[in-house]
């Protein structure tokens, strides 16, 4: 069996989400959970409180009963799955509008008063297998609940970079995403300059985006035992849940 990277599997996935943020229709990518089904009630308020610090994606969910099957995911009896807004539904959207987008890697950054300030660990997606944000998160270097409380923490984010010529029609964009309740976006750069101290092609612009699967990395450091499965996906936007996450 050949190996694919990451890099080539968010690429493959990129080119399938039609999601539009102006008429929020279309497909979008999706993060997968799996929690016993007495936990659910605990694990979606732990969401909630993420979504609104703006720590997560977007606000649609979707939960998967247990003995229930979803778009290839399958739940066991006694367990519940919740899908969430993976962050590629944002390289998706540039794509589609013309600006071509480069995923470079994902990583934990450090947060102070609310001030994202760099990026402490990486691992870029063409030099792994695996979902650089699923390992940093299994390695308990996330304290998501401690930014959510005191202002300061260590989140998951990725980096993509895009060509500085788009950057007034990438700016459009992101606006587009957060009148439709994305609040992926962490921090935008300057042309020809780091991001976050992060490095970024010359020529180009660094975005550092939100990491879908925050709100599981807060699950975690609460104690409750969760399951996870990022990038699992792609889905019409019309078969998520847009009300769960409110508080």
């Amino acid at each position: 069996m050949t190996l694919k990277f990451m890099s080539s599997r968010i690429e493959e996935l990129i080119y399938g989400i039609t999601f539009d943020a102006r008429t929020a229709t279309g497909a979008v990518a999706f993060n997968t959970a799996v929690v016993a089904e007495d936990d659910l009630e605990r694990v979606l308020s732990i969401f909630k409180h993420v979504y609104a610090a703006g720590l997560n994606v977007g606000p649609y969910v979707r939960i998967i009963e247990g003995g229930e099957s979803f778009n290839g995911v399958s739940i066991k009896n006694g367990f519940s799955g919740i899908l969430t807004i993976c962050s590629i539904t944002i390289d998706g959207v540039l794509l589609k509008a013309g600006i071509p987008v480069k995923p470079v890697c994902g990583g934990i950054v450090q947060v102070t008063e609310k001030i994202p300030v760099r990026f402490t660990e990486i691992l870029r997606y063409d030099a792994t297998t695996l979902d650089p944000l699923d390992v940093l998160m299994s390695q308990e270097l996330t304290s998501v609940l401690e930014m959510i409380n005191t202002g300061s923490g260590k989140v998951l984010a990725s980096v993509r970079e895009v060509p500085m010529a788009a950057k007034n029609h990438l700016e459009n964009l992101l606006s587009d995403l957060m009148e439709a309740e994305f609040k992926g976006v962490l921090e935008v750069g300057e042309p020809n300059s780091d991001l976050l101290e992060m490095p970024v092609s010359r020529g180009h612009i660094g975005v550092a985006i939100i990491g879908g699967i925050n709100s599981m990395a807060a699950v975690r450091e609460s104690g409750v035992e969760i399951q996870t499965n990022a990038i699992s996906g792609l889905t019409d936007i019309r078969d998520m849940n847009h009300n769960l996450l409110s508080l």
